[in-house]
């Protein structure tokens, strides 16, 4: 599978892959980025690891990462993928979403999310996106609700963190039906 480039307006998504993420670099090593995360990226060495596991993926079929750049700021905002892609089902997630806390709040994600779920409903014909989120994120929980994803359950301690902690993971859900009702009044500007 290729990586495609989307973009509308606001965003570019960009295909991810060894070659480009140097660009991510000073935004991967802000304090607190990815707090809800197993994964590190504050050193270049572990960003470099992230990508590197993100591209065996592609090469695989089972995600599609992406650099985000924020074309109304005109910079690289930080990185997304596909995972979990499960052709069979048609099923996939959205996720390993990080955004510099400079673009964030700024309308920039919903921009990225759009261009997500539009691809993956409307470009590959799935039927299901889920996102999966640390029960304690707040904040990217209540953006996901605002797309008008479903909470459809909470894993109970199934992710430990780097840190040895067990958190619950929420998972949220947007079928196919229900993306054209999402897209006409939560992206009805877009």
């Amino acid at each position: 599978m290729t990586a495609p480039t989307l973009e509308n307006q606001r965003a570019k998504l960009i295909p991810l892959d060894l070659s480009n993420y140097k660009h991510l670099l000073d935004i991967a090593q802000e304090k607190n980025l990815i707090y809800y995360s197993p994964s590190n990226i504050s050193t270049p060495e572990t960003l470099k690891q992230y990508v590197q596991t993100a591209v065996d993926g592609l090469y695989h079929n089972t995600t599609l990462p992406f650099i985000i750049y924020d074309k109304l700021k005109q910079a690289y905002a930080g990185s997304t993928r596909f995972g979990l892609i499960n052709f069979n089902n048609k099923v996939l997630h959205i996720g390993w979403t990080w955004i510099g806390h400079n673009f964030q709040g700024t309308g920039l994600n919903k921009h990225v999310k759009f261009l997500m779920l539009h691809y993956a409903f409307e470009t590959l014909h799935f039927e299901k996106v889920e996102f999966r989120i640390d029960e304690r994120n707040i904040k990217s929980r209540k953006a996901v609700e605002k797309l008008g994803a479903t909470l459809e359950g909470i894993l109970r301690e199934d992710t430990v963190m780097a840190d040895g902690f067990r958190r619950s993971t929420c998972c949220y859900g947007i079928l196919k039906r229900e993306w054209n009702n999402i897209k006409d009044h939560v992206f009805k500007n877009f």
